[in-house]
């Protein structure tokens, strides 16, 4: 079973650190999801003799690594349904990028999913089957040939920050599906949710989760 990187946890939720490449939920693909990892570590850690129970609280693409949130109570899983479809919780993602961005900029588009194809299409003006998409983004750092964005989400679309940053010609390393000229050799790509904050479903506390991107040269390098 993987290892999996527990960023917080308590008898409410379990908060890990997604690894590029790692499905979150079953798929037709067979490979064994993070959600089954993050069971199996509970069942040990706490020699639970039954089922165990983990609700999905929210997403993160397969080649996405960062903060997923889990709960382990169907109380905690509802009341944090309610905050994440009211977009209370703050959200911001790390992107190395090639292009030339601006020093901050907020990118407002209309989505449309193709769920044919597992893409969404940014549109400047509202067509049919839209949706409305709203980030800001900020740049960090430059290296050699990329470029650092702090990305914050002010709605969660599909394959929102993917689309939105194409259709600015920003184009996230490895993400071939989204114009990068070519694929990580681990087929993940440099996006990671890097900060969340939100409410403890219980406690009602504010709790601000941080998570280190994934251990490679690049990522470190954006770390000095």
């Amino acid at each position: 079973m993987q290892v999996i990187e527990v960023l917080y946890e308590d008898n409410h939720i379990l908060v890990v650190n997604k690894p590029s490449g790692v499905l979150v939920q079953a798929d037709q693909t067979g490979d064994i999801p993070l959600i089954d990892h993050a069971k199996a570590y509970v069942k040990k850690k706490y020699q639970k003799p039954g089922a165990v129970f983990l609700g999905l609280v929210h997403r993160l693409d397969r080649p996405t690594s960062g903060i997923l949130v889990l709960a382990r109570t169907s109380k905690a899983l509802s009341r944090l349904n309610k905050q994440f479809a009211e977009r209370v919780p703050k959200k911001i993602y790390w992107a190395l990028i090639s292009g030339t961005p601006k020093k901050e900029n907020q990118l407002i588009h209309y989505l449309v999913r193709n769920s044919k194809q597992n893409k969404s299409y940014a549109y400047l003006k509202q067509v049919n089957h839209s949706k409305k998409a709203m980030l800001s983004y900020k740049h960090l750092k430059a290296l050699d040939r990329y470029h650092l964005l702090e990305i914050e989400l002010q709605t969660g679309r599909h394959h929102q920050i993917r689309a939105q940053l194409h259709a600015e010609n920003l184009f996230i390393k490895g993400d071939v599906k989204y114009g990068a000229p070519r694929p990580n050799t681990n087929g993940g790509i440099h996006l990671h949710a890097r900060m969340l904050t939100f409410r403890h479903p219980t406690t009602k506390e504010l709790i601000t989760i941080r998570a280190t991107p994934p251990k490679e040269p690049l990522w470190n390098a954006c770390l000095i």
